[in-house]
C-alpha cells in the first residue's frame, strides 16, 4: 500500500468514532453539503435509492434528542477539525495543544454520561424510524469508544494509549551488523538501506531493526487489550474487535467469514505470484528456492507490499514540464467531465495544495489528506503536490473524496450520518478515481502518453499486483485482521502473541522470519496500527476490493469497455450513477447500497477479473513449478 493511502482513511475512521487520537493530542497520519452554487443533488440522475422518511415522523424526545445531538456534534467536530487541520498544516507545539483541547471536548462531549442514557433509553424502540435508528447507531459506537460512564477504566485507557504512542514516537532505532558498530537509523534511512540491495546479512540486520520496538511495546499492549476489552464491554459488546465490526453490521465470526471468502477468491492468482516472487527472489540473492518467502527477503518488513522486484514502467516522465498545478486542473476537470459539480470556492483559498519551499517558517504534514471541516461546504485538502505520476494519481484520488464529502452534504443526511456507507467507502471511491487516472486512454486524452509510449499490459498489472491488492489482501484480510481478532475476541494470552503472528504470516502470506522468533519479541505491535488504529485494518482490504466491483460494474453496464482499458473522462452516466451512491452517506446499510448498485453482493471476483492476463501468464512462467506454500 502507498503511504498516501495509509494516512488517507482518518476522516472516515473518526467518523466511525476513532477519537482516540482527539484524546491524546495525538494524530499519526492525516485524515481521511451543496456546493456553493445551488446545486445540492449532483447530476441530475434520479437516487439510486429514495431517502429514508423524514426524522420528524418519529417520536417526538427522539426527534429533539438527535436534533440537538446533531447541532452539538456538528459544531465540537467543527472546532476539533480546524484544529487539526491548523495542527497539520503547522507542526507545532501551540497548534498541537489546541488540536488536544478541541479534540477533547468533541470527545467529552459524545461520550458523555448523558448522551448514553439518552442512547440507552431509545435504542431499538419501536416507534422510532429508521432513519433514527441509524443515527443512534451511530452515536452509540461514537460513546462506547471513550464512554464517560466507564469512569476510572476509560481514563486508565486514555492513559495506557498515551503512553504506548510516546513510546512510538520517541523510539530509537539502531542497527546491529556483526563486525561492525552500532549504527543509529529511522525507519526512512533503513528502507534506502535494504532497497535494491542483494546483501542479505544487511538485509536481515535491518529487518531485525525494524522489530526491536516491539518488545518495548509488550508489557504496553497487554495492558491495552485488557482496558479495550473491558470498556467495550461494559457498552455491550463482547470485545473491543466486535465494537470495530459493528460499524459494517458484523459480528466479528462474520467479519472473519468475510475475510476468508475474499481471500479465497484472490489466493489462486496470490499463490502463483508467491511462487514466481520466490523464483526471481532466489536467483537474486543466490540461494534455494524456499518453500516460504523469509521476511528480509522483502523491501517491506510485514511482507504487505514486495517493491523492487519488478519496477513498473517510469511514468513520471510523462509529467516533464508540467507544473503542479496543472495535475490539480486534470483532476478537477476530470470530474467536472463526470457532471459532478464544481468545488466551492472557498476550497481553493482554504487548502494547502504545494510543497512548501526549504526556507520557509512551518512545517507540514507531506501526506496527501482530504478533509471536511464542517461536515458541509468546507472542505479542504492538505498535500504537497509534485509534477510526478504517483501525484497525478493522488489529485484524482483526494479530490474524488472531497466530492464525496460535498455529495451528501445535504439536508436529508443528518450530521452524524455524513460519512462513507462504511469506513471502507470514502477510500474505495477515492482509489476508484485515481485507477480511473491511470488508464491508458485517459493518459492519451490527457496529452500524457502516446501509441508509441504506452507501458506493457503484462509488466504494469505485475507491478500492480507486487505493491497492490494483490499481495496487500492476504496480509489485511488474513494475518492482520485474523490476529487482532484473537487478541481481543479470544482474549489471546501474552504468551502467544508472537507465536500466533508467525502462524498467521506463514499460513495466510507464505512468509517466515530469517529465524525462530520468542515470545521476548511481539513483532506484531511494530505495526503501527496494533497500537494506536487497533482492531480495523480490514477497512484498507474491503476499499481495494469494494473499488474493483464499482469499477467492473461502471466497464461493463455503462462504458462498456475493458476493465484494463477503461476512460470515464466525459461519462455523466457514470458520474449519476457514482452521486447517486455518494449522496446516501451512511443513511443506508453498506451492503444493501453495493447490492442494489452493482447487483452483486461484495466479492473478489471483480479483483480477479481485472489481474486475469497477469495470472495467466504467471501460470506460463510457473509452469512445472509446486505454487503450494
Amino acid at each position: 500500500m502507498q503511504p498516501r493511502m495509509l494516512a488517507g482513511l482518518g476522516m472516515a475512521l473518526l467518523a466511525a468514532g476513532v477519537l482516540s487520537i482527539w484524546y491524546l493530542g495525538h494524530d499519526d497520519g492525516a485524515p481521511d453539503h451543496g456546493d456553493g452554487h445551488g446545486r445540492t443533488a449532483g447530476p441530475d440522475a434520479t437516487p439510486m435509492v429514495a431517502a429514508h422518511a423524514s426524522e420528524a415522523e418519529g417520536p417526538d424526545d427522539v426527534t429533539d434528542f438527535l436534533a440537538g445531538y446533531n447541532a452539538e456534534y456538528s459544531r465540537l467536530w467543527t472546532a476539533a477539525e480546524s484544529a487539526r487541520f491548523a495542527a497539520e498544516a503547522d507542526l507545532g507545539e501551540s497548534t498541537a495543544q489546541a488540536r488536544g483541547v478541541a479534540g477533547r471536548e468533541l470527545a467529552a462531549y459524545v461520550g458523555s454520561a448523558a448522551v448514553i442514557d439518552n442512547l440507552r433509553a431509545m435504542r431499538g424502540r419501536p416507534d422510532v424510524t429508521p432513519l433514527q435508528q441509524r443515527q443512534l447507531a451511530a452515536a452509540w459506537r461514537l460513546a462506547a469508544r471513550y464512554p464517560a460512564t466507564a469512569g476510572e477504566s476509560v481514563l486508565q485507557l486514555v492513559a495506557a494509549e498515551g503512553r504506548a504512542i510516546r513510546t512510538m514516537d520517541t523510539a530509537t532505532w539502531t542497527l546491529r551488523r556483526p563486525g561492525r558498530e552500532p549504527q543509529p537509523v529511522t525507519p526512512e534511512i533503513l528502507d534506502g538501506l535494504v532497497a535494491g540491495s542483494s546483501d542479505l546479512e544487511l538485509r536481515r540486520a535491518a529487518w531485525e531493526c525494524s522489530k526491536d520496538m516491539g518488545a518495548q511495546l509488550r508489557d504496553q499492549l497487554i495492558e491495552l487489550q485488557d482496558l479495550r476489552n473491558g470498556v467495550s464491554r461494559g457498552m455491550g459488546y463482547s470485545s473491543y474487535f466486535a465494537l470495530q465490526a459493528e460499524d459494517y453490521g458484523l459480528s466479528p465470526g462474520e467479519m472473519l467469514a468475510l475475510m476468508d471468502d475474499l481471500l479465497a477468491g484472490i489466493m489462486p492468482l496470490y499463490r502463483q505470484l508467491h511462487c514466481w516472487a520466490r523464483h526471481e527472489l532466489a536467483g537474486r540473492y543466490g540461494a534455494p528456492v524456499p518453500a516460504r518467502l523469509p521476511a528480509h527477503w522483502l523491501d517491506n518488513p510485514y511482507g504487505q507490499s514486495w517493491p523492487g522486484i519488478a519496477e513498473g514502467a517510469d511514468l513520471d516522465r510523462l509529467l516533464a514540464g508540467r507544473q503542479p498545478s496543472w495535475l490539480l486542473e486534470q483532476a478537477e476537470g476530470f470530474h467536472a467531465s463526470l457532471g459532478f459539480p464544481a468545488l466551492p470556492a472557498g476550497f481553493w483559498t482554504a487548502s494547502d495544495l504545494f510543497e512548501l519551499p526549504p526556507d520557509a517558517p512551518r512545517r507540514k504534514n507531506p501526506a496527501a489528506s482530504a478533509w471536511h471541516i464542517d461536515l458541509d461546504q468546507d472542505v479542504r485538502a492538505l498535500m504537497s503536490v509534485r509534477a510526478d505520476f504517483e501525484w497525478f494519481g493522488t489529485t484524482h484520488h483526494e479530490l474524488g473524496r472531497i466530492h464525496y464529502y460535498l455529495a451528501y452534504s445535504r439536508p436529508e443526511v443528518p450530521y452524524v450520518l455524513r460519512a462513507g456507507a462504511n469506513r471502507a467507502f470514502p477510500e474505495a471511491i477515492g482509489s476508484l478515481f485515481e485507477l480511473a487516472a491511470g488508464q491508458v486512454p485517459y493518459l492519451e486524452q490527457a496529452g500524457l502518453l502516446t501509441p508509441d509510449r504506452i507501458p506493457d499490459e503484462v509488466r504494469r498489472l505485475l507491478h500492480e499486483a507486487l505493491t497492490g491488492p494483490v499481495v496487500f489482501l492476504p496480509f489485511a484480510c488474513g494475518t492482520m485482521t485474523h490476529w487482532e481478532h484473537d487478541l481481543y475476541e479470544e482474549e489471546l494470552p501474552s504468551h502467544l502473541y508472537n507465536a500466533r503472528w508467525w502462524e498467521y504470516a506463514a499460513r495466510y502470506q507464505g512468509i517466515e522470519p530469517p529465524a525462530p522468533r520468542g515470545e521476548e519479541w511481539c513483532d506484531a505491535a511494530t505495526k503501527p496500527h496494533v497500537i494506536d488504529d487497533p482492531a480495523q485494518y480490514y477497512d484498507f482490504a474491503l476499499s481495494e476490493v469494494i473499488l474493483h466491483q464499482l469499477h467492473r460494474y461502471i466497464c461493463r453496464e455503462i462504458l462498456r469497455q475493458d476493465v484494463r482499458l477503461a476512460n470515464y473522462h466525459g461519462s455523466r452516466k457514470s458520474g449519476d450513477f457514482l452521486w447517486s451512491i455518494l449522496q446516501l452517506g451512511a443513511t443506508r446499510d453498506w451492503a444493501q447500497v453495493l447490492r442494489e448498485a452493482t447487483g452483486e453482493d461484495l466479492s473478489s471476483a471483480a479483483l480477479l477479473e481485472y489481474f486475469a492476463p497477469l495470472q495467466a501468464w504467471l501460470e506460463q512462467q510457473n509452469a512445472g513449478r509446486d505454487v503450494a506454500f
